[in-house]
């Protein structure tokens, strides 16, 4: 329901005299007094029984011309499927002026339907091609189309806690830095003065707020104490930034005239506020200000104005509280439209918040976020599902972070406004996996270290199972060790991607143990040469980097042949192949005086570990295989046990290499 948001610079409108006397008779008059006055409610009402005696054939134009006039009522009243379906009666019944099926695409725009509304769109660019309404409109459908299937991460809820049976809208923190005091305006049952508002069907509006007790919950809200509510709509409220003052919107109702809204400001006295005293911003009388914005630094008053000087509708201005002269100034053609521009909001001195519908939208009130330039523009920005819907979303206020509440009336057919929370959410990015010993089995209790390139440091201890996260950043390149007592240090590196979604990476270190000997899985040789194949530099490449990482370690790198041929033929072989894997490691920059290279032929039979025997489960931990072992063995198994004795294996001789 549009409440003081909707009164808000109510005109005249044209009344179709001519087109209408013969047909209406008083109630029709009475009618077009009432919407000229602003007062949608009644008139719509009103209209509406005009309408249903209008059932001869040749009463159509009148009919077209009446369900016109309901449409702008239900329009006004943020009612898009009533207005969107009095709108189609008006050019169903040849309404001569093209602005029905104008009003019909952005009323269907507001619904939702943005397929119909696009069809209505081109329907009226093909009479008026230069309309630029209608092209921002045709763009908004457009666009809603892609953005609500490609939601933002902003997490949205009805902030059932402080929503009436009524409206309740322009919520606003007493204090950005605390967030523990929320003002609004409603028009619940419990409001001052009992008489309804002609305009909106509903009690004239008041400034309750709620707030939260010691544990940090929110209370039930209450009216707000003192003498600032009257039988007047008041609402749209700002404060200053030691919350003593409060700038709001009170609503000018004078019988048999216009409505309009103006400024005004009340004074916080031992948690009451005092009368509202107007605030003038310029002599100007006929024109409304409204929606008053206070920015952090307390030095400017952002508003709403239909004033002469904008750039059409409702624009959004700004005036100087320390030197009001002269400084009142129109925010310009990046921020302000043909259409209407409302409910500013001020994060920072580079950051407006405000709602328009002449920007490309949803459909209705969007509520967009400009970022001043360095050039001095501003660069606006839809706020995107599921903060912005079809419907009317408008006054948001932040509290600690990237949350706090705005106005929306989403989901009421009868166009009430609604207090919703929102919240972005931190990105949950982690890194996480396991520290494992080259039998995959845990390591308890190592320490994994994780350095950013954007100076982060961070460290943490492996649970019981191996396993360990970290929390991560977005874009950032890590640097990870992991290490514990009794085995090597290894090292991991990767970057983590830039998309602003949630994500898990997935960091293995496997730790190679100091007081027994290691395979070197992965090292070929062929038949009877000592020469490394191809395919083997990768698996000696992490040799290298483990060198590398523990640069106090001195190794004995030995090779292991099967069964096969005579004792002297395999030591001769064996120690060729662990000194091509030495000469390997020199090359790529290990010290000569940090290696050994050591044969063993077939004289050290591999010992069945935890591993081997889950990868060949028909041997058994602890299996030994000597070649009387193996001879035991079926022809296939016996080939399989040639080849786990077939093997290059590293040692860790010392732990104090130090290099002079």
């Amino acid at each position: 329901m549009r409440c003081v948001r909707y009164v808000f610079g109510m005109l005249a409108a044209v009344v179709m005299a001519a087109a209408l006397a013969a047909c209406g008779g008083a109630k029709l008059s009475v009618a077009d007094e009432q919407y000229a006055r602003g007062e949608y409610f009644e008139a719509q009402k009103t209209y509406r029984k005009v309408y249903n005696k209008l059932t001869k054939k040749e009463e159509r134009p009148q009919r077209g011309a009446v369900a016109y006039k309901m449409g702008l009522c239900y329009e006004r009243l943020g009612m898009a499927a009533r207005a969107s379906s009095a709108f189609a009666n008006a050019v169903r019944y040849n309404y001569p002026d093209s602005t029905a099926t104008l009003l019909m695409a952005k009323s269907l725009h507001a619904e939702g339907k943005y397929g119909p509304a696009i069809k209505a769109y081109e329907e009226y660019l093909q009479k008026n091609p230069a309309s630029k309404e209608a092209a921002n409109g045709l763009a908004g459908c457009r666009y809603a189309q892609k953005a609500k299937n490609e939601p933002t991460r902003y997490v949205v809820k009805n902030a059932k806690l402080f929503n009436s049976r009524r409206a309740d809208y322009a919520p606003m923190f007493l204090s950005r830095a605390e967030a523990d005091q929320l003002y609004f305006t409603t028009t619940n049952e419990k409001v001052t003065g009992e008489r309804k508002s002609e305009i909106t069907g509903m009690k004239k509006g008041d400034i309750w707020f709620a707030k939260k007790n010691e544990k940090g919950d929110w209370q039930r809200p209450e009216a707000v104490e003192g003498e600032l509510n009257s039988d007047l709509d008041e609402g749209a409220v700002s404060f200053t930034p030691d919350g003593q003052t409060m700038y709001l919107s009170k609503a000018r109702r004078e019988p048999n005239a216009n409505t309009g809204v103006e400024i005004y400001t009340s004074q916080r006295s031992d948690a009451k506020w005092s009368a509202p005293v107007k605030f003038e911003i310029t002599a100007d009388t006929v024109s409304s200000y409204a929606h008053p914005a206070v920015s952090p630094d307390g030095n400017w008053l952002y508003f709403t104005s239909d004033m002469a000087g904008g750039s059409g509708g409702k624009d959004i201005w700004r005036i100087n509280l320390k030197e009001r002269a002269g400084s009142l100034e129109n925010l310009g053609e990046f921020i302000n439209t043909e259409g209407d521009e409302m409910f500013p909001y001020v994060l920072t001195d580079s950051i407006l918040y405000f709602s328009s519908d002449g920007h490309p939208g949803f459909g209705g009130l969007d509520i967009f976020r400009a970022t001043l330039t360095k050039s001095g523009g501003w660069k606006v920005e839809n706020m995107g599902w599921p903060v912005n819907s079809a419907a009317d979303d408008f006054g948001i206020t932040f509290g600690k972070g990237e949350s706090g509440f705005f106005s929306s009336n989403r989901g009421d057919g009868r166009g009430y406004d609604h207090l919703y929370s929102f919240v972005l959410p931190d990105l949950q990015i982690l890194v996480s996996g396991w520290v494992l010993d080259k039998d995959e089995e845990p390591v308890p209790n190592a320490v994994i270290r994780i350095v950013g390139n954007d100076g982060s440091n961070q460290k943490a201890v492996a649970r019981p199972d191996g396993s360990f996260s970290f929390p991560l950043k977005r874009g950032v390149s890590y640097v990870m060790l992991a290490g514990a007592k009794g085995y090597l240090n290894a090292r991991q590196e990767f970057t983590s991607d830039t998309d602003e979604e949630d994500a898990e990476y997935g960091v293995d270190f496997i730790l190679a143990s100091i007081n027994k000997p290691v395979v070197v899985d992965n090292v070929f040789y062929d038949f009877d040469r000592a020469d490394l194949r191809p395919e083997t530099k990768e698996a000696l490449n992490e040799m290298v980097q483990i060198m590398n990482d523990n640069p106090n370690i001195t190794i004995e790198m030995a090779s292991h042949t099967d069964r096969i041929g005579s004792d002297q033929y395999n030591i001769g072989l064996s120690q060729r192949r662990a000194q091509s894997v030495i000469d390997y490691l020199i090359e790529n920059g290990i010290k000569a005086d940090r290696l050994q290279a050591q044969g063993y032929g077939k004289s050290r039979p591999k010992t069945i570990t935890k591993k081997l025997a889950r990868l060949y489960p028909q041997f058994k931990e602890g299996d030994v295989l000597t070649p009387e072992y193996i001879e035991a063995l079926s022809e296939e198994d016996a080939e399989v046990a040639d080849q786990i004795n077939r093997r290059t294996e590293f040692q860790v001789l010392s732990i104090d290499y130090r290099m002079y």
